[in-house]
């Protein structure tokens, strides 16, 4: 080891410290880096993120080997020294520096220092360490350095020093002999003009330097920045402090005694908004509201929400807003329930900062912690007190905060539920996730509207980026307004991408960084659970149900159960509705980093394997319920382990389309980007059923995605199921010229494989396709075709269904007493083979040849029928389409009010599926409105 220790000096400059002696770095791209890797020491810095920080966003060609050299260079310089090295690995580096070796790291922790002596009224420790920390440094942080992410680094640095200077000052001056540094207010005002605390600071200490005129002249000045820059007055303190000045009250000698009167809230954040609904249940709970409350005991609101939903800034705004009606003081702490240093407040430490901000004295102070929360009692027993806890981690650590007294209360705001408070009695306030028009109000209101109104469509994908979490948004506003110039589609383009956000939105400041907020309540979970928190990050859906999440651990329902419910008590899912649970989005790509990050590839893989079967395996049981005359086919084998949910009848298959439509549609993509290529295609053979008929569009590139992974598989066989049914589509959607080139595929396939079911299927669609165009008898001739083989092959689904298709094609010729026989035929069949959804589709069939003779009576019967079997089926557009026609046989019947009941039936689905037929239906309505007024 070596026995020169190197220190790197940040405070300036950019220079090492190497055995006392400082030594700077001279080349710049060099130094820049160095630069960059000590924003991230001891963490890994991806090498594509350094190449874009060095060169602003436009590298050169040889940007990768220019880094290496860079790294090289910088290796070399450390490597004869002691406390630090540059480590390599795939795809980036690391900066491993010794603990205290970075001067920005000290200052940071002196001040630390410095504010737990404040508050532990230790007034001159508290100066001694901010003037120790404030003595590092020689400059502007990173002065020098004009790197992005460097500049935003070294502005933190720079409000911290400037913060820590005027806290220091001030307990100097306050608590201790020492005079006011004015020379230092000067310049701290001259770097700060728009911060008051700077400014009470000079005015006080002129005064008490018995230079009243100066002090004015300070308040004037302050006065006139405000009004030009702001257009606001001073605050209250300020002008209260003015008064004194001029009427000669300030006091010569420091004030130490403790207030008998606490008023410890944090500053209300400026740019509040939204949260009407939650501001108006905490109104509803102050001492005579409207809220119903035990008069014996003190009220407990807790706020609670995933990270970042703004739990802290509603506490703060509300408690300030309330403040009036708690005469005796408003108390604060910070329990740092989730705080990155993973210490939580004791409760212990919070009762003494209490009942000395209630003016006890430390020497009256009792021992232990009952004691002091009955001390804490005792105080507050005849008093009206508001006491805000915030960032709670548990129930134990909040019951021995509570006031006792009944005219007071308790504010209390956590990332956890702290179910234990819930029973105890405190209400609970979850927060959602802002809506999408408090969300553009909040942009409008931080960036100024007409910056956002001259890029409208920026500033709404920045706010939908952002998915209505306060914190996203605070973040997004804060990088647009740094520059006024930057332009706000230049935001929007970096956060397209769910993981670009997470960049976007990344800042060095851990309080403002979404990840390192993200992180304090991931790593406060459980090792299994965490692990499941990651791998839900990889569903490929919206949301999900219990055995899902279940499949992607590889463990039970029951266990999965458990582990749910730790991550929706810590907020990091949201159940929507009963066993069903979701992201917000940013956490789901925070979940997937987390696994890319610290799960191997093969565990991913095998993950996403067990989801896939899930779903694979559980649809097509249910579409085995729905449609059981439908080829069947072969399944992947399902992953050990893996427990497909239960489909016990057509209600329960229905239900479980309709909730995991989404999730199905997504799981397509998903397989095909993963190499799943049978998952692929076997899922979108079997969600075809599940895909209503008003949604052929979105079935297409479903079929086109499972088609493609045919191709690849080499598979001829499951290549010609997917060409027929995408030839059916495209004549659906009145696309013969691609339904002919798809159903010529899956005949030739079928030809060369010799399945005669599936020639026939082909030349079925076929003939749908001759109709689309119009060629009825070619059509017929097509369609007997196809029932030849349907029967050759012993296929009665298929039989069955190309005789309805020959009826209603003999319909459409005219010939309704062909269409009867051919479509009782069909019926016969389809009732021998319980095929539902066949028996509806030849009832409607049936039902429009009788219309088409007149026998209303016979039409309606069979209408009707065929209603009920879509209903059951959840088949809506087929519904609405038949109860349309329903409607005309009975107008035509003589039944009005029943027509018009059946009509409003269909407009109802019309109107969310299918416009152009809701227009035309809507002119139906409206004729026979007009005939006959209702009523």
């Amino acid at each position: 080891m070596s026995d020169r220790p190197v220190v790197f000096r940040v405070l300036g400059p950019l220079e090492l410290e190497i055995a006392g002696r400082a030594v700077p770095l001279h080349a710049a791209k060099p130094r820049a880096l160095l630069g960059l890797l000590l924003l991230n020491a001891n963490g890994f810095t991806e090498s594509d993120r350094l190449i874009d920080q060095l060169w602003a966003g436009r590298p050169p060609a040889s940007a990768d080997t220019t880094l290496r050299s860079y790294v090289y260079q910088l290796r070399r310089r450390l490597e004869p020294l002691d406390g630090a090295s540059i480590e390599g690995r795939s795809g980036g580096y690391r900066l491993a520096v010794r603990e205290g070796l970075v001067d920005a790291d000290r200052f940071t922790s002196l001040i630390s220092l410095g504010r737990k002596a404040f508050q532990d009224a230790e007034y001159a420790a508290a100066a001694a360490a901010y003037r120790e920390g404030l003595a590092l440094w020689r400059g502007p942080a990173f002065d020098g350095l004009d790197v992005p992410a460097v500049r935003d680094r070294a502005r933190t640095l720079d409000d911290l020093r400037g913060e820590a200077l005027e806290a220091c000052i001030g307990i100097e001056m306050e608590h201790t002999a020492a005079p006011a540094p004015l020379a230092e207010l000067e310049a701290l005002v001259a770097a700060h003009p728009l911060r008051e605390g700077p400014w009470r600071l000079l005015m006080l200490g002129l005064s008490r330097a018995g230079r009243q005129a100066e002090a004015l002249d300070a308040y004037r000045r302050l006065f006139r920045i405000l009004d030009e820059e702001l257009g606001v007055r001073p605050s209250d303190s300020i002008e209260e402090l003015h008064r004194e000045i001029l009427t000669g009250a300030v006091h010569p000698q420091p004030r130490t005694a403790a207030p008998a009167v606490p008023r410890q809230l944090p500053a209300a954040a400026p740019y509040f908004t939204g949260r009407a609904a939650q501001t108006a249940e905490l109104d509803a709970l102050l001492p005579g509201g409207t809220g119903d409350r035990d008069a014996h005991a003190a009220t407990v609101a807790l706020v609670t929400g995933t990270a970042g939903i703004g739990k802290t800034t509603l506490a703060v705004q509300w408690a300030h807003r309330a403040a009036d009606r708690f005469p005796d003081g408003q108390l604060y702490v910070n329990l740092r329930g989730f705080d990155p240093a993973g210490t939580p407040a004791e409760p212990t430490e919070a009762l003494i900062g209490f009942l000395r901000a209630l003016g006890a004295l430390p020497e009256t102070l009792p021992e232990g912690l009952d004691a002091l929360a009955g001390a804490f009692r005792t105080l507050t027993a005849d008093k009206r007190v508001l006491v805000v806890l915030d960032n709670a981690r548990s129930f134990q650590q909040v019951l021995p905060l509570l006031p006792g007294a009944p005219q007071s209360m308790a504010l209390v705001t956590s990332r956890s539920r702290l179910s234990g408070l819930i029973a105890h009695g405190a209400q609970p306030i979850p927060l959602p996730i802002l809506d999408d028009a408090d969300a553009m109000r909040f942009m409008d209101r931080r960036l100024r509207e007409p910056r956002t109104a001259a890029e409208p469509e920026a500033a709404r994908a920045i706010v939908d980026a952002c998915s209505g979490l306060p914190l996203a948004l605070a973040i997004a506003a804060a990088r647009a307004s740094a520059d006024p110039h930057f332009p706000l589609a230049d935001l929007a383009a970096e956060m397209r991408g769910a993981g670009d956000r997470l960049d976007a939105l990344a800042d060095p400041d851990q309080a403002a960084d979404l990840r390192a907020v993200f992180s304090w309540s991931y790593r406060a979970l459980t090792p299994d659970t965490g692990r499941l928190f990651r791998l839900l990050g990889l569903h490929p859906g919206p949301d999900f149900p219990t055995a899902a999440a279940a499949a992607a651990a590889g463990t039970t329902p029951r266990r999965a159960t458990r582990m749910l419910t730790e991550l929706t008590r810590a907020n990091l899912l949201t159940e929507p509705a009963p066993g069903r649970f979701a992201f917000h989005d940013l956490l789901r790509a925070y979940a997937a980093e987390c696994a890319e990050a610290e799960d191997p590839q093969a565990d991913r893989a095998a993950a996403a394997r067990r989801v896939l079967d899930f779903y694979l395996h559980t649809t097509y049981a249910a579409q085995r319920i729905v449609a059981p005359a439908r080829d069947a086919i072969d399944l992947v084998p399902a992953s050990p382990g893996v427990e497909p949910a239960p489909i016990a009848d057509v209600p329960s298959a229905v239900a479980w389309f309709t909730a995991e439509h989404a999730t199905l549609i997504a799981a397509v993509g998903y397989a095909a980007d993963r190499g799943l290529d049978s998952h692929c295609w076997q899922l979108a053979w079997t969600v075809r059923d599940l895909i209503d008929r008003a949604r052929w569009h979105g079935l297409a590139p479903l079929l086109r995605t499972g088609l493609d992974a045919t191709r690849r598989l080499g598979d001829r066989a499951a290549r010609a199921r997917l060409c027929s049914i995408l030839a059916q589509n495209f004549a659906h959607l009145g696309d013969p010229d691609d339904a002919s080139a798809h159903a010529d595929e899956a005949l030739a396939l079928c030809e060369e494989l010799g399945d005669r079911a599936g020639q026939a299927h082909a030349l079925h669609v076929h003939a749908r396709i001759r109709i689309r165009r119009g060629r009825i008898d070619e059509a017929i001739a097509c369609g007997m075709r196809a029932l030849d083989l349907y029967r050759a092959a012993r296929h009665e689904a298929g039989e069955a269904h190309v005789l309805n298709s020959i009826g209603w094609w003999h319909c459409l010729s005219g010939d309704h007493e062909a269409a009867l026989h051919y479509c009782g035929r069909a019926m016969s069949v389809m009732e021998r083979i319980e095929d539902r959804i066949g028996q509806a589709d030849t009832a409607d069939s049936i039902g429009h040849a009788h219309m088409m003779l007149g026998h209303h009576t016979e039409a309606v019967e069979r209408y009707r029928h065929a209603i009920g079997i879509y209903r059951s089926l959840g088949a809506h557009q087929a519904e609405a389409l038949t109860c349309e026609k329903l409607g005309d046989t009975l107008h035509a019947a003589g039944d009005r009010a029943a027509a018009r009941e059946s009509w409003r039936h269909a407009l109802d689905t019309y109107a969310v599926l299918e416009p152009a037929d809701e227009k035309s239906l809507r002119a139906k309505i409206d004729g026979l409105a007009a005939a006959v007024p209702e009523g």
